[in-house]
């Protein structure tokens, strides 16, 4: 005979597990579907830069580009030599309003990312009358800390120059690269970066914001297709963000709620109630799960970038819902001695994960900025909502909690002047009868 309740278990890990799978199979194409970006071409002020111009007006067709971080643009123009090496002519600016900062481009022979990186740095200071422009070999040791200094590449740069165009407001680097045949210019790995700290003329460490880590792409000089790498990371920060929401953020909440408001007081809707519950908290431990090890595989493609304290609160996050989850295994019978321990260990956790995983969420959703306001509104909305819901079954739990408390007063009261009344009523039924009596003597 198979116990219903555990057959309602296996249906409902069962549907979550689908679900999942359909979740994961959608994420999955989504990031296919935008492996391969075409030119998005440039727009604004960048397009009447003097140096721009000079560039459109040589032979080779320019190709120009919106990058897709920090609100760079890129151009470019290239062609064969005698030799068979590439020149490749190139234009980068960004809007760099303030008085001191620098801009870096460069290209990786082997993989898209900043360390092993040739880059032009061109630097800002206040009252320097032209920004100073050198090549930079980018090493491990310069992203731990160690004192970053020029030094000669395995290319030749020709025509540095670097244009501070306060008129338009862009501050944009120019140079001529004679490239070897190890660089291949239909899938270049190019990086670019934006800092605003200098000690001399000597570049600081950038921002570690997430537009600053996705800097980077591989980018077809002939088509100016690219494959874009901080794209791909986009998709799955979003991925990572929505399957928290919604697992974490909204259906452990409402399980909680579902707990404390259905199980006896003030609606009772037994077992209902804990199917509910379970499925509540099962779902959304799957969906979290799921986006918290997607979060930990884009904090290890960032190695060089973490961010400690949205990592650690959720690795305590996922080590909490897995001891809640493992309570409902090891849950003791309600004649079991050991049942109000287990009772105060699942509430704590409960509560604690309630507080956790919203400021959490709140963490992760400040890591996106600039663009994270449709994702802060859109859980501002979720927890208003639950929270209203909350806030009402509170106001009837309470209501209906002074109702009976007030009947139960008004009964009690009432009580003693009834036995008052029926005490008189039969001593003045025994008074009579005894009158009577005597009347019947005489």
């Amino acid at each position: 005979m198979i116990n219903p309740s555990k057959k309602g278990k296996t249906k409902m890990q069962s549907f979550a597990l689908n679900t999942i799978f359909i979740l994961i199979s959608l994420s999955h194409l989504s990031i296919v579907v935008s492996s391969s970006k075409p030119l998005n071409p440039c727009n604004g002020d960048f397009l009447h830069t003097q140096a721009y111009r000079q560039m459109q007006n040589q032979t080779n067709t320019t190709h120009c580009k919106k990058l897709s971080s920090l609100q760079a643009q890129f151009a470019w123009n290239y062609h064969k030599t005698s030799h068979n090496q590439t020149q490749l002519n190139i234009l980068i600016g960004t809007k760099l309003i303030t008085n001191m900062g620098w801009l870096a481009w460069g290209i990786n022979p082997d993989l898209p990312r900043m360390v092993g990186t040739r880059a032009i740095i061109a630097v800002k200071v206040p009252n320097q009358i032209t920004p100073s422009v050198n090549t930079y070999n980018i090493t491990k040791d310069i992203q731990l800390g160690c004192k970053f200094q020029p030094s000669g590449i395995d290319f030749m740069v020709q025509n540095m120059t670097v244009v501070d165009d306060k008129d338009v407001g862009f501050f944009s680097v120019f140079a001529t690269l004679v490239l070897p045949q190890r660089y291949n210019v239909s899938s270049l790995n190019h990086v670019w970066q934006v800092g605003y700290c200098v000690d001399g003329l000597e570049p600081k460490m950038h921002e570690t914001s997430l537009g600053n880590l996705d800097s980077k792409e591989v980018l077809d000089l002939e088509t100016g297709d690219c494959q874009n790498i901080g794209q791909h990371r986009r998709h799955m920060r979003k991925i990572h963000g929505i399957l928290n929401i919604i697992g974490w953020g909204t259906l452990m909440p409402l399980g909680v709620i579902v707990a404390r408001y259905f199980k006896q007081f003030p609606i009772k809707l037994d077992p209902c109630w804990y199917y509910f519950h379970y499925c509540c908290q099962v779902v959304g431990y799957i969906l979290g799960t799921a986006g918290w090890g997607l979060g930990l595989f884009l904090g290890h493609e960032s190695k060089y970038y973490t961010f400690h304290s949205h990592r650690v609160l959720g690795i305590c996050i996922f080590g909490f819902t897995t001891l809640q989850i493992l309570a409902f295994q090891f849950k003791p019978t309600q004649e079991d001695e050991y049942r109000k321990h287990w009772n105060v260990y699942h509430h704590f956790l409960g509560y604690a994960l309630l507080v956790m995983i919203p400021v959490n969420i709140y963490k992760g959703i400040k890591l996106l900025k600039p663009n994270n306001i449709t994702w802060k509104w859109t859980y501002n909305g979720i927890l208003v909502l639950l929270g209203v819901v909350v806030l009402a079954l509170e106001i009837v739990t309470w209501a209906i909690f002074l109702y009976k408390k007030c009947c139960k007063k008004t009964v009690e009261e009432s009580s003693p002047r009834r036995v008052e009344i029926e005490e008189d009523n039969k001593g003045q039924t025994k008074e009579g009868s005894s009158s009577r009596t005597i009347e019947v003597q005489e």
